[in-house]
């Protein structure tokens, strides 16, 4: 099975410190997102993308000299763009030139971290690639905690929470298992039972009734065994 990972090259353009500084805080939590610079004003931002390239441009939509909304058409097309504003009415304008995303001050973890998840499905689809992205977060309380997929065995449901299992620890989330199955590269994990899904790369033994991966047995449900093995095959 291919694995990697994609690295995003990013610049963030915000003619205000306080925001600059609360998006490079969050990008800072990302191991694959590259930033290359962090500009103050549309035109520095332009003199940079003059000789550089980049796979994603955080612009904010206010600026003097050149907003991110002039800047945004003048910037090559291969450029993913996503708006950072206080200004919820520019969103139409916004997203009548296709940007990927458009965020709300004070843009939350979360939202960004959406935003990142965006982006590098674009980039590994133009590269021919996958979703090569090898980590997610979930929340855990207040905190958010990063699961690396090629440590991740299996996930359990009980209700609304899951607990992934890792092969050196658990992580328990409040989520449901058809949220997380949205985020999860479909080529590596697989739905086995209501409450379980795995992940294919970690199967020793396949019986009729239940699977053992990593020394752990776990039921096959009837529902999902066709699936499983057509996967497989």
């Amino acid at each position: 099975m291919k694995k990697g990972k994609v690295t995003v090259r990013c610049i963030f353009v915000d003619d205000e410190p306080m925001g600059l500084n609360v998006l490079l805080s969050h990008a800072s939590k990302i191991p694959n997102l590259n930033v290359l610079g962090a500009f103050a004003s549309g035109t520095e931002a332009l003199t940079f993308l003059q000789n550089n390239e980049v796979d994603l441009a955080f612009l904010d939509i206010q600026m003097p000299d050149l907003s991110g909304l002039e800047l945004a058409r003048i910037l090559s097309p291969a450029i993913t763009i996503v708006f950072t504003t206080a200004h919820p009415e520019y969103a139409v304008a916004g997203f009548d030139l296709a940007v990927t995303d458009y965020l709300l001050k004070p843009v939350g973890f979360s939202r960004f971290l959406q935003a990142i998840d965006r982006t590098i499905a674009n980039v590994a689809s133009a590269s021919g690639g996958d979703n090569l992205n090898d980590f997610i977060f979930v929340k855990t309380g207040y905190d958010w905690t990063r699961i690396t997929l090629s440590n991740l065995l299996y996930i359990e449901a009980d209700g609304n929470y899951l607990t992934f299992h890792e092969t050196d620890k658990r992580i328990l989330t409040r989520m449901k298992l058809s949220e997380i199955l949205e985020k999860l590269p479909n080529a590596a994990f697989v739905r086995i039972h209501k409450s379980f899904v795995i992940a294919i790369s970690q199967i020793d033994k396949i019986e009729r009734h239940q699977i053992t991966l990593s020394g752990q047995v776990l039921p096959l449900s009837a529902t999902y065994r066709d699936d499983l093995l057509a996967r497989l095959d």
